[in-house]
Order: C-alpha cells, then structure tokens, then sequence
C-alpha cells in the first residue's frame, strides 16, 4: 500500500468512526452549521484544558477562539489521520505553548502561577498545614476540593500537566497523546508515571488525614495500563 493509499485509508476509516470527522469535512466545503456544531462540542472542553496551562480563564478563552480559528482556516487542506479530538487537541498544545513562549518574553504575567491566586489566597501548602493537625480538619467541600487538585495539577511541569489533562479530562489514549504531543508511546507512559508520581506526593497529605474526600476527575493511583 502507498503513502497516499494508506492516507485515504486512514481517512475512510476515521470519517466512519468519528461523527465530529464528518462535522470537519462538511465544514471543509463551507458548511458553517457544522463549524457551529463542533465549537458547540468542544468550546467549553477546550476552555477547561486552557485554564490549567495558561493562568488567566480570559486568557484561556481567547486561544480556545483562536484554535477554533486555525481550525477553519486549515478547513481546505483537512485530511483525517487521527480523531478530530486528537487533531483539535494537537492544535491546542501548540498554541498554548506559543501562547507561554510570548507571555514569558513579556513578563506580564507569571505562567508558573495557579489561575486566580496570589501568594496570600489559597494554596496546597496552606491545606496540607489543615491536613496535617495543625488546623482543625474537616471535609472539603466540592469547590475546595476542585482548587486543591488544581493546584497540585499546576506543579507539574508543561509536558506532565499536559498530557495528564488529555488523559483523564479528554480520555486520549496513550498514542493519542502522542500524536498530540508528537512523542512516542513510551514517552508518554514515561511522562504519565512521573505525572502520576508527583500528584501522589503533593495530595497524599489530604488523602492521609481524610481532608480528601473522592478526588474528581483524576486518579493518582497507578494506571491499570503498562508502563514499559
């Protein structure tokens, strides 16, 4: 099979799995009501990923719109080869990360900060002083409990943070993240373990004390795939 046989083939394949690849070709020949539909599908979902990379929720909003953007400009030139999760995604991370690259260079804002906290509001450490006896401890309640596992998802390095968010809030698979992430299956179980590793340490204090209740969205516990 050649290159372009096996293009076309991937791209039949994808166009009879994937209802959101069918959306992408209709908006390939100018449907606007299907681009409307898929912005209807992932804006919010796009947002939620942008907020833990980026620290401000407007901010995340905007390169969410400007995904959507380079999606349809790209409409023309479109070929399934993935999910339209894994591609929209994949565009995602590349302009998240220019979005870092520039707003570093500038130095308007500090990327490595948790959204929405100074250094006087809420931070892990000052729930771990209630998790560990010093403050009187109690349950938190959703909202609380959101904050501390968005912090601890904020000490991870980009490409842990990333790849852990597709993962459990996006369910890609492992060669999903990679063609994402443009890194190898290992490399991303690699990343995912040392991911996994680190949130354990920074929520095993919570968790210890029954501050935690059912952390959402998230496992720390090992994966029950293979990490090679």
């Amino acid at each position: 099979m050649s290159l372009s046989d096996s293009a076309a083939f991937l791209a039949r394949k994808y166009e009879m799995i994937d209802p959101d690849v069918r959306l992408m070709l209709q908006v390939q020949n100018d449907n606007a009501a299907a681009f409307e539909e898929l912005v209807s599908r992932y804006q919010s979902r796009l947002v939620g990923v942008m907020e833990h990379l980026v620290p401000k929720r407007e901010l995340a909003e905007d390169l969410a719109q400007e995904v959507f953007m380079r999606v349809f400009r790209a409409r023309k030139n479109y070929v399934p080869g993935a999910k339209f999760s894994t591609w929209l995604f994949t565009i995602a991370n590349n302009v998240a990360s220019n979005a870092k690259r520039s707003v570093s260079k500038r130095k308007e804002v500090q990327v490595t900060g948790a959204p929405g906290f100074d250094s006087g509001g809420f931070s892990i450490d000052r729930m771990a002083l209630e998790a560990s006896g010093l403050m009187p401890t109690r349950k938190l309640d959703r909202d609380e409990l959101g904050l501390v596992v968005r912090e601890a998802i904020q000490q991870l390095n980009e490409r842990q943070r990333m790849a852990m968010l597709l993962s459990r809030f996006e369910g890609l698979s492992y060669e999903e993240i990679g063609k994402t992430m443009d890194l190898s299956v290992q490399a991303v179980k690699s990343l995912m373990s040392r991911a996994r590793e680190k949130l354990r340490q920074l929520l095993e204090p919570y968790v210890d004390h029954g501050v935690l209740g059912k952390v959402p969205e998230i496992q720390v516990e090992a994966s029950d795939e293979t990490e090679g």
